[in-house]
């Protein structure tokens, strides 16, 4: 019995590393994919500068590299390249330009790229999720709340959109308006915060 102790620890040191190994294998073989795609993609980009998807997925690489300035300058010139194509591919430059800008510390403009996503895709939850976040770091507490009550009737399962309406209603718990009592000279109807339960209105993922 004793023997058998140090050699299941050896075991599951050995199942330990190997698995920490096989996570390290994975996302260094990610990164240098990325470095692969990123160098050709750039040079298909020079080729053909007219190409939105081709632009937009540039975009995207840079992006998960972290290369938000250079994200920036290619998704304007990928929605420049964009005109008369479906609202879908828009949504989809608007809401990836958001997240690069918020990215760089500019919710304020964030959320004006992440509105013009909806305004060409309003079934978005992402771009949903998105704005109620930008919406939370602007201080506005009750509009992030109504962009994830959409996001959540779009998409009910989604866990990020749940976590965050939790959260908001931790810091901001929604306010009710008390029924009146009879009419015998009452002040205005008050109100009171409420338990964590969301508004009456049916807010997502940064790539």
């Amino acid at each position: 019995m004793d023997l058998l102790l140090p050699q299941a620890y050896l075991i599951g040191l050995i199942v330990l590393l190997g698995g920490a190994a096989v996570v390290i294998g994975l996302q260094v073989w990610r990164v240098r994919a990325d470095e692969v795609r990123l160098a050709k993609l750039e040079v298909q980009v020079k080729d053909d500068p007219k190409d939105s998807a081709t632009l937009y997925e540039l975009a995207s690489v840079q992006l998960r590299k972290r290369l938000y300035d250079q994200a920036v300058d290619t998704l304007k010139l990928a929605l420049k390249r964009s005109e008369g194509e479906p609202g879908e591919a828009r949504a989809l430059i608007q809401n990836a330009l958001g997240f690069a800008v918020a990215a760089q510390g500019n919710h304020g403009a964030a959320i004006r790229h992440y509105k013009s996503a909806l305004q060409a895709k309003a079934d978005y939850p992402v771009a949903l999720n998105n704005l109620g976040y930008a919406l939370e770091r602007q201080s506005l507490p009750e509009e992030a709340r109504q962009a994830y009550n959409q996001a959540q009737a779009l998409d009910p399962g989604n866990k990020t959109t749940s976590k965050r309406l939790k959260l908001l209603d931790r810091r901001f718990p929604a306010e009710v308006v008390e029924p009146a009592g009879p009419a015998q000279g009452m002040g205005p109807t008050a109100s009171r915060p409420a338990s964590s339960k969301n508004d009456a209105s049916g807010p997502k993922k940064a790539p």
